[in-house]
């Protein structure tokens, strides 16, 4: 063993021990390990910084910001509503909800498909009263199946590609890891819903006493395109019982029906008054083509507004205060703001305050705990304890809070329905994946091309473009990656990969390739999987080197062990974020996960040979 390699592995070993003491976050010790690198003279000072401009790290970039244009424009809600039935049992829920988020890991980050679903899992889990982790783990696990099944689904398969592409000049295809991914995947689905909810552990959600801020009272308005259009109150009921929603009023041509009758039809331009739990509202309205008052109103007034000749320079002030009333402005969020009894919105409205011309504010909805109000949205008076719903420049946002008294709350993420931008990024989401898995353009430029579409035809606000990117995760694959070519150059991998020959697989190169996945499945379930792939691809490709065989065969292992961390809840962040919600302690994974891990080597190492012969 040479000085360098010495140097190398203590600072690998170092890394490793630090990435599981998990005291520092994993990007500031992938950081530190680079920089170790570089003032041991391993990685060349002038090189330290090339993996922010490796294809794998800017396609990772680019796929969390398309992931979440498709969670904020719908298109994932409206798949979901028509994926799972109203009333399904346990087994069903669970059966729909893990295929459907293995599915959607595919073609998404999986952390952004479990991000959608985890919501719908949590209102399933109360709806069918069972505890939350029961639902929210298998969820969890299959969305780190389906991740494995194609090249952009996790950032593993892509820092895989990434390596071959470095040794053998072409990296994997899109559709490369599905052979062996799909089968590993349906195989670890079927026994999640046939036997391995049922190994998880009965947590009680944490803090699930905390905050409540109730039902919202909204006002939403029928259009001639709703679906309700026509129907009988009574029917529409019906079909928001499903929801925990009711309509409490009506206003038709400016007049209130306290109570109204179930044989009344509904007509265009009926204004209805429900309550509604706050994650219902988004659902309610694309499933039953309803508009939220305030955006009609303000796209009545910009078309009334577009139509006149009189006062242009007044009509273009006032189009852009109206503006901010619609749904597809890049500066817009929806905030929560609780009242504080000393407010000044006290016993003052939205129309009293002329929130939408004085402040660019729209009053969307309005909770207040055991009592209902009847009354116009926008002319209810505001009380000491009220919840309000808002929409407007989060800026404008902060600043009102302050000046009248009010205290904002998480940003909820309540998806206001715009078919237009769910068929605009669902296209062009389709379009990257396609010009990626046709080898029309290189993995990166196709989803860097698809970004810039996704920003010009303003399918994702350009203001998240940045904010929506996991930039430890960036940092981390950046830094490790001159930190893995610093094992090729040293003939560290290399070293390691004889010992592994010579002392665990005995010459064999089967076993050698089942060595190679449980070994990576092991660091993954204790480190992060991006690290555990950039780690070990030089020393699958010496492997595969010393034994003659193809090193296809060896980095498809690493792909799928570093994938495959079911055992502990830091492993991968999809099991990070159910720890909290499903009241899960750091022991309870291994329960369902280590069957789990089980199958997949089960059925992976032949797959492995099979599609991809030594």
């Amino acid at each position: 063993m040479t000085t360098e390699q010495a140097l190398l592995f203590t600072i690998l070993l170092m890394t490793i021990g630090l990435f599981i003491y998990g005291r520092w976050r994993h990007d500031v010790v992938a950081l530190a390990a680079l920089m170790a690198c570089v003032f041991a003279g391993l990685v060349p000072a002038d090189e330290a910084f090339n993996g922010f401009g490796h294809p794998a790290v800017i396609t990772v970039a680019c796929v969390l910001v398309l992931s979440y244009a498709m969670q904020s424009s719908g298109a994932v809600d409206a798949m979901v509503r028509r994926v799972l039935p109203a009333k399904a049992g346990v087994m069903t829920t669970i059966t729909l909800l893990t295929a459907l988020v293995a599915v959607l890991s595919a073609f998404m980050n999986n952390v952004g498909a479990m991000a959608l679903l985890m919501p719908v899992a949590m209102q399933a889990a109360v709806k069918l009263a069972v505890p939350p982790g029961q639902i929210l783990m298998p969820v969890a696990f299959g969305s780190i199946l389906g991740g494995m099944t194609t090249m952009i689904g996790t950032p593993p398969n892509l820092i895989v590609s990434g390596f071959r592409n470095s040794s053998q000049g072409t990296g994997f295809s899109m559709f490369d890891f599905s052979p062996v991914g799909l089968l590993v995947a349906l195989s670890g689905v079927v026994f999640i819903v046939l036997l391995g909810w049922r190994l998880v552990p009965k947590r009680k959600q944490q803090g699930i006493e905390g905050f409540d801020t109730a039902n919202y009272l909204t006002e939403v308005r029928v259009t001639a395109q709703s679906k309700v259009d026509g129907m009988r109150l009574a029917e529409l009921e019906q079909k928001l019982e499903d929801a925990d929603a009711q309509v409490i009023g009506l206003v038709r041509n400016k007049f209130r029906v306290t109570v109204p009758a179930g044989y009344r039809r509904l007509v265009a331009d009926d204004v209805l008054v429900i309550e509604a739990e706050p994650e219902s509202l988004g659902a309610l309205l694309a499933e039953l083509g309803l508009t939220l008052e305030e955006t009609a109103r303000a796209d009545a007034e910009a078309e009334a507004k577009s139509e006149s000749q009189d006062n242009a320079a007044t009509e273009q002030q006032e189009d852009t205060d109206s503006g901010n009333g619609t749904m597809n402005s890049d500066d817009m969020v929806l905030l929560e703001l609780a009242v504080l009894p000393s407010a000044q919105l006290i016993g003052r409205s939205a129309a009293n305050l002329n929130l939408r011309s004085n402040f660019g504010i729209n009053l969307l909805a309005l909770s207040r705990s055991g009592n209902r109000s009847i009354k116009r949205l926008r002319r209810t008076e505001i009380a000491a304890g009220d919840v309000l719903l808002v929409q407007g420049d989060a800026q404008v946002l902060s600043s009102f809070a302050s000046e009248f008294g009010c205290v904002p709350l998480a940003e909820r993420a309540i998806n206001v329905p715009d078919n237009r931008r769910a068929w605009l990024t669902a296209s062009i989401m389709f379009a990257a994946v396609a010009a990626a898995a046709l080898g029309v353009l290189p993995a990166a430029v196709s989803f860097a091309a698809a970004l810039l579409a996704s920003m010009l035809f303003k399918a994702v606000p350009i203001r998240k473009v940045y904010q929506v990117i996991d930039w430890p995760v960036i940092v981390l694959l950046a830094a490790l990656l001159p930190v893995a070519e610093a094992m090729l150059s040293t003939g560290a991998a290399e070293l390691l990969a004889r010992w592994l020959l010579q002392y665990a697989s005995a010459g064999s190169t089967i076993v050698a390739l089942a060595i190679l996945l449980v070994l990576t499945m092991t660091l993954s379930d204790f480190m992060n999987n991006a690290a555990t792939a950039a780690v070990m691809c030089p020393i699958a490709i010496s492997v595969a080197a010393q034994l003659d065989a193809s090193p296809d065969t060896f980095l498809m292992a690493v792909a799928i062990g570093a994938s495959c961390a079911f055992l502990t809840p830091i492993g991968h962040q999809n099991n990070t974020l159910i720890l909290g919600p499903g009241g899960f302690r750091f022991g309870d994974y291994w329960r369902m996960g280590l069957p789990l891990e089980i199958i997949v080597v089960a059925v992976s190492v032949p797959a492995l040979l099979y599609f991809w012969p030594l």
